[in-house]
């Protein structure tokens, strides 16, 4: 019942007080996060613990001057992460597949699990915890500043400590809306509205648009983390028809990316061959060519972009 309690009674908190957590606290928790379920016993997450001031300073003026990050007495960033398989598969005489979608997916749905885990044994405890979305705000840069690995992106932040405020539960949607039965159903008019008015106390004016307008409607903060991010996970070795040496060379974060950007700038055209097991991909101007060739398209165009 007490578990149940913390889950249901929670609220996320964003200022806290300044004592340290116990080392003893701290080991439960991270091993709490370490015990949380993954796909396959692979464990496609690492937790990295932020102590150094000028990291937690930076790191507080990417995420959009978050002062909870310098404040809290812990702060961690989830990464997805299949660096650490990779070279534990190489370490015995293997290499890792090529299946970076599923990655994705995997690598994230397991550093969020964690996070999880980690967020209710600290709050089981008596800490206050917030997750850190804004970390994603400028996540290319949080890749450069952490010197992270190919294979391995951050997903987010979370901050935990003594509380120095006691905010209730927020609200959320009926649960008519998010938990459905046997096929997903269509939304009835009268039923958007009804969660509308179940949020409405989120916002201080009464209404939660304002709030999804800035954050998930065009022109929103969501699209502007979308191109950052998308070439991120490019550079990282996320993104299946674009190489992570290509994204690094060529601020695209596919294929697709990059051949409009190209198509929008001086070139007019671009012609890819296949020979057997090698691609050729050409670049055409009015009065030039470039040549590039690679095991896959996109190693290709990359080579074509980077004679050019």
């Amino acid at each position: 019942m007490d578990r149940l309690k913390t889950l249901t009674h929670r609220s996320s908190v964003r200022k806290f007080k300044s004592e340290p957590i116990p080392a003893a606290d701290l080991q439960a928790i991270l091993r709490a996060a370490r015990q949380a379920p993954t796909d396959a016993s692979a464990q496609l997450y690492t937790i990295l613990r932020i102590r150094s001031p000028k990291l937690r300073h930076q790191l507080a003026e990417l995420s959009g001057g978050q002062q909870q990050i310098i404040d809290a007495a812990e702060f961690f960033v989830f990464l997805a992460d299949v660096y650490r398989l990779s070279e534990l598969l190489r370490r015995r005489g293997e290499r890792l597949g090529n299946w970076p979608r599923t990655a994705h997916h995997f690598a994230i749905t397991d550093a969020a699990i964690a996070g999880a885990h980690l967020a209710v044994a600290a709050e089981a405890l008596g800490y206050g915890i917030c997750w850190i979305g804004g970390l994603l705000n400028q996540v290319d840069e949080v890749v450069e500043l952490l010197n992270l690995p190919q294979g391995v992106l951050p997903i987010s932040g979370m901050v935990v400590g003594l509380p120095a405020e006691k905010p209730g539960p927020r609200p959320r949607l009926p649960q008519e809306m998010v938990v459905h039965e046997d096929a997903y159903h269509e939304y009835a008019p009268e039923e958007l509205d009804a969660g509308y008015a179940a949020m409405a106390p989120f916002s201080r004016k009464g209404d939660w648009l304002p709030l999804l307008k800035h954050y998930f409607a065009a022109g929103g903060v969501m699209e502007e983390r979308d191109a950052i991010y998308g070439r991120a996970a490019a550079r990282q070795g996320f993104v299946a028809d674009w190489p992570a040496a290509a994204a690094r060379a060529f601020a695209a974060a596919d294929l697709g990316e990059a051949l409009e950007l190209l198509l929008n700038s001086d070139w007019r055209g671009v012609l890819f061959n296949h020979d057997e097991d090698d691609y050729t991909a050409w670049l055409e101007k009015e009065t030039a060519a470039e040549r590039g060739d690679g095991n896959t398209p996109g190693e290709a165009l990359a080579a074509a972009v980077a004679g050019s």
